[in-house]
């Protein structure tokens, strides 16, 4: 192997594969002290060095200078081929490997080629991603040739591959979308400071505008809502709330909330939760469709959130009063501090630090071990409880069903017999 083809070789791999130049050295190295390895045999120390500059092979065996014509000529050079492609392949597998590491979480445009099952071959430039089903968008559907964006949400190393994992559904792809669509994210001057995400169905994302004189929500939306169109035919159609980020709880919980009005936000700081009171008529509209409106809520504030009425909260008072008092050890006094707290029931008080309650009823950690034994007691016999009472609901749900349907079965069936009556009858008849 002369020096000028190795320099050859080098510079065509570095340019066809975008390879570091001295990746290849090393690998070039590595192979042929393999292949010298293979002919002295495994207990040769063999050391191979080609000079960056001019290509000049050098090397010792057992620190034994080698002749370079013994390099260029003893080497099977089958062997050496064989190791130095094993060596290019490895080191281009690093090289995408790190490239697209570094692409993490950011969006990358590509085309759906082909599909494995339910996931999605998608064409990377040069390199081939997958979209699996479990990061689909649900009820999305893709075909061969059409162009879809997703965020790369891992890499890894197969083998002599790499497989690259692309995502729809992470909140990532929201951002990406609006940094893209929206020039005053781009530029810094809106921020996105939290994002929650239902993918296909409905999202929240907290903004906050570091210039007085633009709003925020009203630049993310755009003149008749062009900017928040774009995004979410992008994500098929998926609802997008845009809300007005603040770093007190108090004005952030009911912006997440919206469109409900709230009344008053309760925050329970020993338990990270906040109770919000809400209108009977705006109780729905606070919980949402099976309770998203105030689960992606949750999300985006960070604390746990509970929807209920006025009426309802002193009603929980009233009961969690009256229960912490009956437990031995715990006066009314103590049961209203804690309740005061935001210790509304059992399960509440079970999950106690045990600090917070010597605190809080000046207690022994033997009175607080029996109270917090006790409080968990109950939990559990409130969950079954509650288990049972649900189970009762959906028989008598099913039994109100099925009268339902034999009551329309039993109708349609008079209505087929009066209609074959009716055409039964003579002609002329009445």
């Amino acid at each position: 192997m002369k020096p000028e083809e190795i320099l050859r070789i080098v510079d065509a791999i570095h340019r066809d594969k975008n390879i570091d130049k001295e990746v290849v050295f090393q690998a070039i190295e590595a192979a042929l002290v393999t292949a010298l390895t293979r002919q002295y045999g495994e207990g040769t120390e063999i050391t191979i060095a080609i000079d960056r500059d001019n290509g000049q092979l050098s090397g010792s065996r057992d620190g034994q200078t080698i002749d370079t014509a013994e390099l260029s000529g003893r080497i099977g050079a089958q062997t050496a081929k064989q190791v130095i492609i094993q060596k290019i392949r490895e080191a281009e597998r690093d090289a995408i490997h790190d490239e697209f590491e570094e692409q993490i979480g950011q969006m990358v445009s590509g085309v759906v080629t082909r599909f494995e099952g339910a996931a999605a071959t998608v064409q990377l430039g040069a390199t081939e991603a997958i979209l699996p089903r479990s990061e689909q968008i649900p009820g999305e559907a893709y075909h061969p040739s059409e162009r879809i964006r997703a965020t790369i949400f891992e890499v890894r190393k197969v083998g002599s591959r790499v497989k690259i994992i692309l995502s729809r559904i992470r909140p990532q792809l929201v951002q990406r979308l609006f940094e893209q669509e929206i020039p005053e994210i781009a530029d810094g001057v809106i921020e996105i400071r939290a994002i929650a995400r239902e993918p296909g169905y409905r999202s929240k994302v907290a903004v906050i505008s570091s210039d007085n004189r633009i709003d925020c929500v009203g630049a993310c939306v755009g003149v008749r809502g062009n900017r928040i169109k774009n995004i979410v035919e992008e994500l098929g159609g998926e609802r997008i709330d845009i809300v007005r980020w603040s770093d007190d709880l108090q004005v952030l919980v009911p912006n997440a909330l919206q469109p409900a009005e709230v009344d008053e936000v309760i925050l329970c700081q020993m338990l990270g939760r906040g109770i919000v009171l809400v209108r009977e008529d705006q109780l729905s509209l606070a919980i949402g469709r099976r309770g998203q409106n105030v689960r992606l809520a949750s999300k985006l504030c960070g604390w746990d959130i509970e929807i209920m009425t006025r009426e309802e909260l002193d009603q929980q008072i009233e009961r969690a009063i009256a229960g912490y008092a009956s437990i031995e050890g715990l006066d009314e006094a103590v049961a209203e501090r804690l309740v005061g707290e935001g210790f509304l029931s059992y399960d509440d008080l079970s999950v106690i630090e045990p600090s917070d309650l010597m605190e809080i009823g000046d207690l022994s950690a033997e009175a607080v071990d029996a109270i917090v034994a006790e409080a968990e007691r109950r939990a559990a016999l409130a969950e079954v409880a509650a288990a049972d009472e649900r189970r009762k609901q959906r028989e008598q749900e099913r039994v109100a069903k099925a009268t339902a349907d034999a009551d329309a079965a039993e109708a349609l069936a008079a209505e087929q017999v009066a209609a074959d009556g009716a055409d039964a009858a003579p002609a002329g008849e009445s």
